[in-house]
C-alpha cells in the first residue's frame, strides 16, 4: 500500500477520531448559525452578521485543541453569507458595505468551520417575519427542504448520484419551483470542501458530471437551493464577489506589487480553504485579487440573482454515511410553512417514507439515553411525512 493510500485509508470515517471531528465542527457551525439568526432583524448591517458568524466559529474553534503537541489547524471552512431575496447565493459584502436588512426578507444563511481539515457546512433559509411562512416564501422554502430530506434519503451506498439529481427536481416542481441551476453538491474529505464526487442539481446540457457511486464512510455536503423563478441566475456585478478560494495546483508569477503582497497573505492565512476579502487588508485587496482571479491563482464564488421579485431557498447540510446509515450532523429547525401546494406525488411520498438508519439484524433493543447519544438522536431522520412539507422534519 502507498503512502498516500495509507493516508487515505486512516482518514476516514471509520476511524472514531475522524467521526468526532466531523461532530465537533458540526457543533459549532450549527451553534453558529443560530446565533446569526438570532440576531438578523430588520435594519442590522449584513456585514455584522457575518462577522459575527465567522467570529463565533473562530473562537470556539481557537479553544479547541490548544493543548496538542502537533498544531491541528482549525477554524472558518466557508465564510458566512447572508443572501437575501433574489440574491442566491455567496453575499458576504466587505467592511465599508452598508447593505441592511429589511422586515419579510427571505434570507439564505450560510457558513462552514473544520476541525483538522475536517469539514462541516449548513445553508439555512429564514424569513424575517413573525408567524407563519406562507404563499410562495413557504412554497420556495418547503420545495429546499422537501428535496433536502428525499436527498438524504437517497445519498446512500449503492446509490448513484444521478437518482439524487433527478429526484430532487422533482421534488422542486412538485412546488413549481425550479432548482437552481449550477449548484453542486460535493464529496467532503480533510481539507478538500470541493471532493471529486459531485452531485449535480439541475441536469442541464453545458453542465455534465462524472457518474458516481456513493459508498460507507464517504462525506457529502447536500447543497439544494430553489427558486420561484427560472432557476438560471445572472452574474450582475463583480464587483460584489468577495469569497475565493485559492486554486492550489495552479501557479503564476504576479506582476503588480498589490497583487504579490495580497497573494502571500491569503497563502499564509488561507491556504485551503475559502475566505472573504473583508479578511484582507481592504485598500490593496480589490486590485490584487482581481490579477489573482485573472491567472486562475484564486477560484472566485460569484454572487448570482435571480430575477427582481423571485424568490430563492437555500438549504444545506453536511451528511457522515456511516456503517449504521446516514448521519445527518448539521442543520437548523425551519419556522412553520404554511405552503399552497402539497406533496400528491406517490414516488415522492416513497422517498420521503425511506429511514435514514440501516436496521441492525437481530433487532437489538435501543440503549436508553445517555447524554451522549443525545446529539446523535437530534439528527437521525425518521421516515418524513409528506403532509407536513418537512416544516416540522429538521425541529
Amino acid at each position: 500500500m502507498s503512502d498516500d493510500e495509507r493516508e487515505e485509508k486512516e482518514l476516514d470515517l471509520s476511524s472514531p477520531e475522524v467521526v468526532t471531528k466531523y461532530k465537533s465542527a458540526a457543533e459549532i457551525v450549527n451553534k453558529a448559525l443560530q446565533l446569526v439568526i438570532s440576531e438578523c432583524k430588520p435594519k442590522a448591517k449584513i456585514v455584522d452578521l457575518c462577522e459575527k458568524g465567522d467570529s463565533y466559529i473562530r473562537e470556539q474553534t481557537g479553544n479547541m485543541y490548544k493543548n496538542v503537541k502537533k498544531k491541528i489547524e482549525r477554524g472558518v471552512a466557508f465564510p458566512t453569507c447572508i443572501s437575501v431575496n433574489n440574491t442566491v447565493c455567496h453575499f458576504s459584502p466587505l467592511a465599508s458595505d452598508e447593505t441592511v436588512l429589511e422586515e419579510g426578507d427571505i434570507l439564505k444563511i450560510d457558513l462552514g468551520c473544520h476541525i483538522d481539515g475536517f469539514i462541516a457546512i449548513v445553508a439555512h433559509t429564514h424569513a424575517l417575519q413573525a408567524g407563519p411562512v406562507t404563499g410562495k416564501a413557504a412554497d420556495v422554502i418547503a420545495a429546499a427542504n422537501t428535496a433536502a430530506e428525499v436527498a438524504l434519503r437517497l445519498v446512500r451506498p449503492g446509490k448513484k448520484n444521478k437518482d439524487v439529481t433527478e429526484a430532487i427536481q422533482k421534488v422542486a416542481a412538485a412546488y413549481d419551483c425550479k432548482i437552481v441551476e449550477g449548484v453542486l453538491s460535493h464529496q467532503l474529505k480533510q481539507f478538500v470542501i470541493d471532493g471529486n464526487k459531485v452531485i449535480l442539481s439541475a441536469s442541464n446540457p453545458d453542465t455534465r458530471v462524472d457518474e458516481a457511486e456513493f459508498e460507507e464512510n464517504e462525506v457529502y455536503s447536500i447543497d439544494i437551493v430553489t427558486s420561484t423563478g427560472e432557476g438560471k441566475p445572472k452574474l450582475l456585478d463583480e464587483k460584489q464577489t468577495t469569497v475565493y478560494k485559492r486554486a492550489v495546483d495552479k501557479n503564476y508569477h504576479l506582476k503588480m506589487k498589490a497583487s504579490r503582497f495580497i497573494f502571500s497573505e491569503i497563502r499564509e492565512k488561507f491556504p485551503i480553504m475559502p475566505f472573504t476579502a473583508r479578511a484582507l487588508e481592504e485598500k490593496r485587496a480589490r486590485l490584487g485579487l482581481l490579477e489573482c482571479v485573472n491567472h486562475e491563482l484564486l477560484q472566485p464564488y460569484p454572487v448570482l440573482h435571480e430575477k427582481p421579485g423571485d424568490l430563492v431557498a437555500h438549504i444545506k447540510f453536511t451528511v457522515l454515511l456511516m456503517p449504521n446509515g446516514s448521519d445527518r450532523i448539521t442543520s437548523h429547525p425551519l419556522q412553520e410553512l404554511q405552503p399552497t401546494k402539497q406533496i400528491d406525488d406517490p414516488e415522492i411520498k416513497a422517498w420521503l417514507a425511506l429511514g435514514t438508519k440501516t436496521k441492525k439484524k437481530g433487532g437489538g433493543k435501543k440503549k436508553k439515553g445517555k447524554k451522549s447519544d443525545k446529539a446523535e438522536e437530534s439528527t437521525e431522520a425518521e421516515p418524513m411525512d409528506a403532509t407536513t412539507n418537512g416544516a416540522e422534519s429538521q425541529a
